[in-house]
C-alpha cells in the first residue's frame, strides 16, 4: 500500500454552498463581470479612468478561454466603480468578496479559508465562480482595458 502524494491543493468544503439575501447590502468595493459582460464593463472602466477614478483590474480573458468563461474584476472606491448591464457588485464579508445583496452560508470566513485564500490574498465567491489571487495595482491608463472592450470572436469595440 502507498501513501498518495500531499496535494497543494485546499481541501474541498464538506458543507454546501447556500446563499441567502442580506439586507441591507454590503457598500460596494468591487464590480464583477462574466461573459458577455467583460466587453461593457471594460468600456465603463476605461472611461472612469480616463475621468481620474483609481479603479485595480484583474481579468480572466486568455485566448483559449471560453467567452462564456471571460472575467473582468474592478475594484476602487465605491463612488468610482462603473456600471454595465450584467455585471455584479461585490462588497467585503469577512476578508471575502461577495455579491452585495446576498450572504454565503455558512459563515463567510470559512468559506475564504475553504478556498486556501492566504494572508493578503482577494479572494472572491459569488455563485457559480470563485477566485483567489494577489491584489491587482491601480491602472495609470484605462487603454490597458482596450482588449477587453471587444466582444469575444470580433474584432469589434463595444461602443460606450
Amino acid at each position: 500500500m502507498s501513501l498518495a502524494e500531499p496535494s497543494s491543493a485546499p481541501p474541498r468544503p464538506s458543507v454546501p454552498l447556500r446563499w441567502e439575501r442580506r439586507e441591507p447590502p454590503l457598500p460596494s468595493v468591487a464590480v464583477l463581470a462574466v461573459g458577455a459582460a467583460v466587453p461593457g464593463l471594460a468600456v465603463a472602466a476605461r472611461e472612469r479612468i480616463r475621468n481620474g477614478a483609481r479603479l485595480a483590474v484583474l481579468a480572466e480573458d486568455d485566448p483559449g478561454l471560453p467567452a462564456a468563461d471571460r472575467m473582468l474584476l474592478v475594484l476602487g472606491a465605491e463612488q468610482d466603480l462603473p456600471w454595465a448591464d450584467g455585471a455584479r457588485y461585490l462588497g467585503r464579508d469577512a476578508g471575502l468578496l461577495t455579491p452585495t445583496t446576498a450572504r454565503p452560508g455558512p459563515a463567510t470566513a470559512l468559506w475564504r479559508r475553504a478556498l486556501g485564500a492566504a494572508e493578503g490574498q482577494l479572494c472572491v465567491l459569488v455563485p457559480g465562480r470563485a477566485l483567489v489571487a494577489d491584489p491587482p495595482v491601480p491602472l495609470t491608463s484605462g487603454e490597458a482595458l482596450d482588449p477587453f472592450t471587444r466582444s469575444a470572436g470580433s474584432g469589434a469595440d463595444v461602443t460606450s
